[in-house]
């Protein structure tokens, strides 16, 4: 589904919008990259395997998945994406997933679109409750959620395959009635993260 008004993102030096076809190859130059895929279970070959991505984006389903881009703004370019997958309207469930180059890691930018997309799917889609599976190897990805305001729920083993091996993933999540107990941390500190 594509999202026609972008939420803020949440950090300076940033902003969000619609992930593009066009976004493919820098999407790909750095998903490619050991260090980020090696913590996912990303398994790409080439910039044209996202394609089957982008036919999801385009969707008109409310159960599709969407996409935006993290855009540096002094270089406008691609240094990161953010959205949903596994979106279930009927239930008011979607899991998030980010994930940003490693020339942006430490800069506190994981962190603050992911709580600023969190905040604004529970105001904007009226997600009831917004999910995170992390590779378990994935420490800076659990740190992220953490300072999201997201819970460990705990361990799903044999999860997702992992370029061929079933990988075990760290289930997370964040609800929207957790917003009313949790006091949101400003001026975090930047710290490193993907």
């Amino acid at each position: 589904m594509r999202i026609m008004v972008a939420p803020d993102s949440g950090h300076p030096a940033v902003v969000l919008r619609q992930l593009e076809r066009a976004d493919a190859d820098d999407w790909y130059s750095y998903l490619a990259l050991p260090q980020v895929f090696q913590h996912t279970s990303w398994n790409l070959g080439s910039a044209k395997d996202l394609s089957r991505l982008f036919d999801l984006f385009d969707s008109a389903s409310e159960d599709s998945e969407r996409r935006l881009a993290i855009i540096d703004k002094l270089q406008d370019r691609l240094i990161g994406t953010i959205g949903f997958h596994t979106v279930s309207n009927a239930n008011k469930t979607a899991e998030i997933a980010y994930d940003i180059a490693p020339s942006h890691w430490g800069l506190g930018i994981a962190s603050a679109v992911c709580d600023a997309v969190t905040r604004w799917a529970f105001s904007s889609y009226g997600f009831v409750r917004v999910q995170a599976t992390v590779l378990h190897t994935n420490s800076q990805s659990e740190n992220v959620l953490k300072r999201c305001g997201f819970r460990r729920e705990g361990l799903l083993r044999s999860y997702r395959m992992v370029r061929g091996t079933p990988g075990d993933f760290v289930l997370y999540s964040k609800l929207s009635t957790d917003e009313n107990r949790e006091p949101r941390t400003e001026n975090r500190e930047p710290r490193t993260e993907n």
